[in-house]
């Protein structure tokens, strides 16, 4: 059973179709980069996936089941999480707050217990749990809108991974890095989400070849290739659609 299998996906606005038939099957624990030109429709796929969009047709399954049609918070509960270009966070509350929220949500509680935090000791630990993953326990009760710039996008990552999702959507967790900033985010990406499956969505070829296991060939919404990153850099046709064009 696939973690993740998109069928002949469309979607449209308007009377301009983004998403033309995109087929895709990512095994359990895989990680799949989606490359492709700026307006191929990555991040709607992304919307699609994690159901911030309905799909104008096709079918996305998540572990065998369909999920089409779903509300996102519903999808999340099913094990399926993802962050966004532009960080979510809530400013005002501080790290271990925000980790702690995207917990509450996972587990059912909302925000009817707000005022009953500080006795839900599952909550708690799971947020201390992903707290520690993402390197932040210094940073516990940092207002989250006066960390630095990686330090957030290192929140952010430890909100997609606090509810425990089995499958994890990434979209350009890297940009606005610098060099050594990325290279040392690259590696705690691979080491939150061991035993996962990810799927990213990332244009910094050098975190393209760090990460994925796969990579899926975005052009005018439609996945051209789905290879190793080897078959993948040998590809006549993905060199002549995108990878030759930023060379």
């Amino acid at each position: 059973m696939n973690a993740i299998e998109l069928k002949d996906l469309r979607k449209s606005f308007g009377a301009t179709e983004i998403v033309r038939g995109a087929h895709l099957a990512v095994a359990p624990g895989q990680r799949v980069a989606i490359i492709g030109p700026n307006g191929a429709g990555k991040s709607t796929l992304f919307n699609l996936i994690s159901g911030r969009h309905a799909p104008s047709s096709g079918e996305i399954l998540l572990r065998g089941q369909t999920i089409q049609g779903m509300r996102p918070f519903q999808i999340n509960r099913l094990g399926l999480s993802r962050s966004f270009q532009v960080s979510h966070l809530f400013p005002q509350l501080s790290v271990f707050e925000n980790l702690r929220c995207s917990v509450l949500w996972s587990l059912g509680y909302g925000y009817t217990f707000w005022k009953f935090l500080a006795g839900l000791h599952d909550a708690n630990a799971l947020a201390d749990q992903a707290l520690a993953q993402v390197r932040l326990q210094h940073k516990r009760d940092v207002l989250a809108g006066q960390l630095g710039y990686a330090e957030q996008r290192a929140l952010e990552l430890g909100i997609t991974i606090a509810s425990g999702a089995h499958t994890v959507l990434l979209d350009e967790p890297t940009a606005g890095m610098g060099a050594a900033e990325t290279q040392a985010f690259v590696q705690l990406i691979r080491e939150v989400t061991q035993d996962k499956t990810l799927l990213i969505v990332e244009h910094d070829m050098q975190v393209v070849y760090a990460l994925a296991d796969k990579i899926a060939v975005m052009v005018a919404g439609q996945v051209i290739a789905f290879d190793t990153p080897e078959a993948i850099r040998a590809n006549p046709q993905v060199q002549s659609a995108y990878l030759g064009a930023v060379a």
